[in-house]
């Protein structure tokens, strides 16, 4: 389903981008990756904003879960009133992401066959970059590395810039509902921090096995995501868990 539409399409932007910059594809995966992702501005952009939406109200939401705790159809009108007081449209991310999904899959498989293929035009192409062969993997692991890395600073910019919001409220409650909230917080937030490390552990294991030129494309790919998620919403997590982490060292 992609050949027509999108296969196609990248396999002769990266010809293209592969002759224009002296034959070198690491330097075509760079550029092509670049081209992608500058293209997808205008449908990631507002998924970004309706995201940081979402974000904001989330204390509103968790609210309203304890006024309508045991009641779904009146938390759900609820949560309905008030994502169309502040202008929230849950679904205003859907198409983006579902595009930009796409895309990234015919992307890969673009990669993926010229790195195991290894021709272009019926031409042997050169493989060679920096220190990489970008038909394996890198044996030095540094873009693994970088892979994880910056795939775990993406991470973090998602997560909110301040503590959890109703850490100060439950100070204020009695003894079995401070239990209580603390217990719920405490799960959620082990799953969260759970979340939080699991991607870029995996995105390491999977550029430890696949070809250096995948990792390239994905370390030039989230550079870019990071970059632009700073332009439109900030630091994000980032700073507070810079600080945090600024405190426990003694820095």
């Amino acid at each position: 389903m992609f050949n027509p539409f999108l296969y196609t399409p990248l396999l002769n932007s990266l010809i293209f981008f592969y002759h224009l910059l002296d034959d070198s594809f690491g330097l075509a995966i760079i550029a092509l990756t670049v081209a992608i992702r500058a293209v997808l501005v205008p449908l990631t952009i507002p998924s970004i904003k309706a995201q940081q939406k979402m974000l904001a109200i989330q204390p509103e939401i968790e609210k309203l879960k304890k006024k309508h705790k045991g009641d779904k159809p009146g938390l759900q009108k609820a949560q309905l009133e008030l994502m169309k007081t502040h202008g929230v449209n849950p679904g205003a991310g859907c198409l983006p992401q579902i595009v930009q999904i796409a895309i990234l899959i015919a992307l890969y498989q673009v990669f993926n066959n010229f790195l195991t293929g290894g021709q272009i035009d019926g031409q042997t192409v050169t493989m060679n970059f920096l220190w990489l062969d970008l038909s394996r993997p890198d044996q030095f692991y540094i873009f693994p590395a970088l892979a994880g890395l910056t795939q775990l600073v993406y991470s973090l910019m998602l997560r909110p810039g301040t503590e959890h919001p109703h850490l100060k409220e439950a100070q204020k409650m009695d003894k079995k509902e401070k239990k209580e909230e603390k217990t719920e917080m405490g799960m959620a937030q082990e799953i969260q921090n759970q979340m939080l490390f699991m991607m870029p552990l995996m995105t390491v294991i999977i550029s430890l096995r696949f070809p250096s030129g995948l990792s390239l494309y994905w370390v030039i790919t989230t550079v870019f995501s990071v970059v632009q998620q700073w332009f439109v919403t900030g630091p994000g997590g980032l700073r507070y868990y810079w600080t945090l982490a600024k405190q426990k060292l003694g820095v």
